[in-house]
């Protein structure tokens, strides 16, 4: 079955720096999008960044472009999330999930996402 596993979580200062990683298995596909969102308390989840393997097009979401980048790992099935310069308003758990039922380039929403992972925290306190 399809399987995301996120690792790389933890507690870290504001301005530091932190990568996770989502190991993906279970599934082939032509192509899909891959990216991680995010879950504050109270909110809503958001989409951080998904990469498309049709292009390595990305999309980033605005508050963390510039600080924050993916990258993916084809013959280990990983994607990592690079982040920098962090903030505490980027506390949050951090979700790895997949769209390969109709993987859209550019498009990078929870709600167009098939498959998720079970999350991981990322706390950003001084």
């Amino acid at each position: 079955q399809v399987q995301l596993v996120e690792s790389g979580g933890g507690l870290v200062q504001p301005g530091g720096s932190l990568r996770l990683s989502c190991a993906a298995s279970g599934f082939t596909a032509d192509y899909y999008v891959i990216g991680w969102f995010r879950q504050a308390p109270g909110k809503e989840r958001e989409g951080v960044v998904c990469i498309s393997t049709k292009d390595d097009s990305t999309i980033y979401g605005a508050s963390v472009e510039g600080r924050f980048t993916i990258s993916r790992d084809n013959a280990k099935n990983t994607v990592d999330l690079q982040m920098n310069r962090l903030k505490p308003e980027d506390t949050a758990v951090y979700y790895c999930a997949v769209d390969f039922v109709r993987p859209i380039p550019g498009r990078c929403i929870p709600v167009g996402m098939d498959y998720w992972g079970k999350g991981t925290l990322v706390t950003v306190s001084s």
